[in-house]
């Protein structure tokens, strides 16, 4: 006699399989960020990429474009998400002296991958995309470096708008000077200096500094 068949076992045989998870841009943008910031833009290829970023080569381009426009978002994405490591107590310090102190102690921390054992150095400072013939991601870094002295500059003039300062400081030849340290010592751990050496190469350039 001809058994029925199980309708239960039935409904699993046709369930379908699950869905693929989504893909998740963020998720692929950090990958993608953390990777140019170690190889630098010309170094990282296409192949590289999809690796990190779990993704396919077609599916890097729908999602960003072409690698010119995943590098700048790439940078935008560093800027929005890392630059409260060496800017935050900088906002918030209630003297110029107290400002620079925090910028260069903070980057010494930073620099070095602290808190979050990030890569070394500074994304925007050691790249050398515009050198490597791609002309306006080379202007978007450029950019990027000069807030640094936008900054300095402008924490500078409120010290001297206050009396904290003399009106005859040069604020551009000092923020220049503060600017260049902290490029020093984003190529310093780069190359493997301690928290502790670029903590020590911040105060000396703290004493021997004009504020």
């Amino acid at each position: 006699m001809m058994q029925k068949s199980d309708p239960t076992l039935d409904h699993r045989a046709a369930r379908p399989r699950g869905r693929p998870r989504a893909f998740d841009r963020a998720r692929a943008l950090a990958q993608a960020t953390r990777l140019f910031w170690i190889k630098g833009y010309e170094a990282t290829s296409i192949a590289d990429l999809t690796e990190a970023m779990g993704i396919g080569a077609p599916s890097l381009y729908a999602a960003f474009g072409s690698k010119e426009a995943l590098y700048g978002e790439a940078v935008r994405h560093y800027e929005a998400n890392y630059e409260q490591l060496v800017w935050g107590r900088f906002r918030t310090a209630t003297t110029a002296r107290e400002a620079l102190e925090a910028f260069l102690l903070d980057s010494a921390s930073a620099l070095t991958g602290a808190p979050d054992d990030h890569p070394l150095g500074c994304m925007v400072t050691l790249s050398a995309v515009g050198s490597e013939g791609h002309a306006e991601l080379g202007e978007l870094v450029r950019s990027a470096r000069a807030v640094t002295l936008q900054r300095l500059e402008a924490r500078l003039s409120e010290a001297i708008a206050v009396s904290e300062l003399p009106p005859s400081t040069d604020i551009h030849a000092v923020a220049r000077f503060y600017q260049a340290v902290q490029a020093g010592m984003s190529i310093l751990a780069r190359d493997g200096a301690s928290r502790a050496e670029l903590e020590a190469v911040a105060r000396l350039a703290l004493a021997r500094g004009d504020v």
